[in-house]
């Protein structure tokens, strides 16, 4: 690769794979959601917003039946391909393009890591595009992805996705709206700061009410 990209591990995992510079890259929250969501052998998942694929990755050595990943940036979606091929993962396709217009095949688990802040949040006036478009919801907001990840889940399908802790009502109204029931929840917390950063959530399509919020996590510095 050239010298643009880095060969960097998920945190707590044996999962290395190309990021490039100036591009949206694995960090801590990448790490928390792998270590969160659950896959089962045979599973199909579906990563929306897969970026570089690290989630994928680290969903593969749970055996999976398929993967699929969906990136609107072209770049990014080469690179996952790109890293699925490098790592020897024949069971995953990367699709290019916007979720919300896409027909895509029933799946067991959806996984997420969405962008975090409303437009009119955080100005990003000073980020790249690519930065921008991971970070903002421009094209993809909480309530269009959660539309999309109940579209496309199996009847009793699992949702894992990590989001800001200061969003949690919007996070549990959004879910409800489109028929994804909050099953287990866990915020993480810096050592550095009062409040939670950030939240862990676990949602079940058509599930029964019974929420289960775990113990939190805290990141040390």
């Amino acid at each position: 690769m050239k010298k643009e990209y880095t060969y960097d591990y998920v945190n707590g995992t044996d999962v290395y794979l190309y990021q490039k510079k100036g591009m949206f890259r694995i960090n801590t929250d990448t790490a928390l959601l792998a270590h969160f969501m659950r896959i089962q052998k045979g599973e199909r998942v579906l990563d929306i917003g897969t970026n570089n694929g690290a989630l994928l990755a680290v969903a593969a050595k749970y055996a999976p039946s398929m993967l699929y990943g969906v990136e609107i940036q072209d770049e990014a979606a080469k690179l996952a391909r790109y890293n699925m091929e490098h790592l020897g993962i024949e069971n995953a396709i990367i699709l290019s393009g916007d979720v919300r217009n896409m027909s895509l095949e029933k799946v067991d688990v959806v996984i997420c890591n969405p962008p975090y802040f409303k437009t009119e949040e955080d100005s990003h006036i000073n980020l790249s595009y690519e930065l921008a478009t991971a970070r903002h919801e421009t094209y993809l907001t909480l309530d269009e992805l959660c539309k999309k990840v109940s579209e496309v889940l199996q009847e009793k399908g699992r949702f894992y996705m990590v989001h800001r802790a200061n969003r949690i009502c919007d996070i549990i109204e959004a879910l409800r709206r489109h028929r994804l029931e909050p099953k287990s929840m866990q915020f993480v917390y810096d050592e550095a700061k009062e409040e939670a950063i950030s939240v862990l959530v676990e949602a079940c399509k058509d599930g029964k009410a019974n929420l289960h919020v775990l113990t939190p996590k805290m990141i040390k510095r």
